[in-house]
């Protein structure tokens, strides 16, 4: 059990993050699941999005345990890409687009990173 706003709540341990979501979108499905500056998403948006994005992964080869690096910065989309990389199977690795290309490239090759979830604007950053 752990504590929100003075209130306990129950989690099943025996489900992945991204099953208790899909449970949520179906109590909740058009409340507010993410605000990251002027941007908001529905549970079921964000729900749909991730699934769209997870069929995408599974088509490029992604399966069970591969490692995806997220290189983007902190945002909707960033959640997008967490959510669609676990439901896909995979494991995500958070990259930081301010870190320097050499540190960057590290992670990649130390982490067996296998794939980058990446925006155009931010793909300056990687080699």
């Amino acid at each position: 059990m752990t504590r929100a706003e003075g209130q306990e709540l129950e989690y099943e341990r025996e489900q992945c993050i991204h099953e208790q979501f899909e449970k949520q979108v179906e109590r909740t499905p058009d409340v507010v699941a993410v605000v990251y500056g002027g941007q908001q998403m529905s549970y079921r948006e964000l729900d749909l999005k991730a699934e769209r994005l997870a069929r995408y992964l599974v088509e490029a080869g992604v399966e069970l345990e591969s490692r995806v690096g997220i290189y983007l910065p902190r945002s909707v989309e960033m959640m997008i890409g967490v959510l669609g990389v676990m439901k896909a199977g995979g494991a995500y690795v958070p990259l930081e687009p301010g870190l320097p290309p050499a540190r960057v490239e590290y992670m990649l090759e130390d982490a067996g990173i296998e794939w980058v979830l990446v925006e155009s604007g931010t793909m300056k950053g990687l080699r």
